[in-house]
């Protein structure tokens, strides 16, 4: 490879304060207290997951700059922030805005938007056998859809270490099917992309990457599986595809536990599968594990029953981690992707088990793992 490997890391800002979660939730939550929360479900099940730097605030600049800090240094180039905007206001921006924006070394890692523009459901936790809970709509009409996207160009878009693929401004939506549902149907959702584009040009930022994230199984209660997913992505014109998390492909298939090493194994055979589903350039995701039962609630009795209450992958130690991040990199170098990306879940998904920030059991080796593959600072893929 000519170019340097891009290593870019999820990062899921719920871990400060924020108006309308404490509106839901109670003053002072976070989704750090479903992590101080947690207990084990099951004999042997490692719960509660404890961070090694404590319950940080990520809105606080000197959070960000020790963020920034270990990722830089150990191989990470990007952090893709999932991002937020439910009835025409952001949500979650803080850690963004205030935090990362913030840090005095954010020259040291390039930053980006995926828009998680699903519904927003009330799983802090969630209660067995009642119903879902709709806190606010993912959905987002023209009107609001201008307004998010006005703001990203305004906010985000021009700021030095805004992360650009192949040159063009990389930003990734989640959800196509509330996309579209928002925006009314696929002609008038294409035309409002087109318009996103052309007012990125009009600012003078260039051309957007417009990626998207592909997924074949649903995880969250209202997702919605699209039918034609191909033929839907090349009529929108999207850019590029990548995924979030290894197990919207592949099911769990065991109870209470799968093992990663098995499961990593069909992960990596999926790669090949959705690069042949989409004609436009499809960039792997390695996943570090899967445990969402902080999300359940923990006096209720674990079953294999849906999101949160799912199976957990186990054995997902940094060493079986590294043998994942080895096996994307020759995938990288067999592909004929004009960049060598890949995308990793994810920095902090503390309540979905799948996380590379530090705990106390295995510090800091998910972070060192990425190092020993893709290198430190500055390192060239080979």
């Amino acid at each position: 490879m000519s170019k340097p490997y891009e290593v870019a890391v999820y990062y899921f800002p719920n871990y400060h304060l924020e108006p309308r979660n404490e509106e839901w939730h109670g003053e002072g939550w976070t989704e750090w207290n479903l992590v101080k929360a947690a207990t084990p479900r099951f004999p042997g099940h490692q719960q509660p997951k404890v961070p090694l730097w404590g319950y940080q605030d990520e809105a606080d600049p000197r959070v960000s700059e020790q963020q920034i800090a270990a990722a830089a240094d150990n191989g990470i180039t990007a952090f893709i922030y999932d991002w937020y905007w439910y009835e025409g206001k952001p949500f979650l921006q803080r850690g963004l805005e205030e935090g990362f924006l913030n840090a005095a070394n954010n020259d040291r890692l390039k930053f980006s938007l995926m828009w998680a523009n699903h519904d927003w459901v009330n799983i802090f936790p969630l209660k067995r056998a009642t119903d879902i809970t709709l806190l606010t709509p993912g959905p987002t009409p023209l009107e609001s859809f201008v307004k998010a996207t006005d703001y990203m160009i305004e906010k985000y878009f021009s700021h030095p270490s805004y992360w650009r693929l192949d040159g063009k401004l990389y930003f990734s939506i989640y959800d196509l099917g509330s996309l579209i549902s928002g925006l009314g149907d696929v002609k008038s959702t294409r035309a409002a992309l087109d318009d996103f584009r052309d007012r990125v040009r009009q600012a003078g930022l260039g051309e957007l990457n417009l990626n998207v994230i592909v997924w074949g199984l649903q995880i969250l209660p209202t997702e919605v599986k699209l039918l034609e997913p191909k033929k839907m992505v090349e009529e929108l014109g999207f850019d590029t595809a990548t995924s979030y998390v290894w197990i919207h492909h592949i099911e769990l298939d065991g109870y209470p536990t799968v093992s990663y090493p098995e499961y990593a194994q069909k992960s990596f055979k999926y790669w090949d599968t959705l690069q042949s589903e989409h004609s436009l350039p499809y960039y792997p995701n390695v996943s570090m594990g899967w445990d969402s039962t902080p999300r359940t609630v923990q006096s209720d009795t674990h079953a294999n029953i849906g999101y949160p209450y799912t199976p957990v992958l186990v054995d997902n130690t940094p060493e079986e981690f590294k043998k994942a991040l080895l096996a994307v990199k020759d995938y990288l170098d067999r592909s004929s992707l004009p960049t060598p990306m890949f995308t990793v879940n994810s920095w902090n998904e503390w309540t979905e088990g799948s996380y590379l920030e530090p705990d106390t059991v295995n510090g800091m080796g998910y972070l060192e793992a990425i190092r020993d593959v893709f290198g430190g600072p500055g390192a060239a893929g080979k």
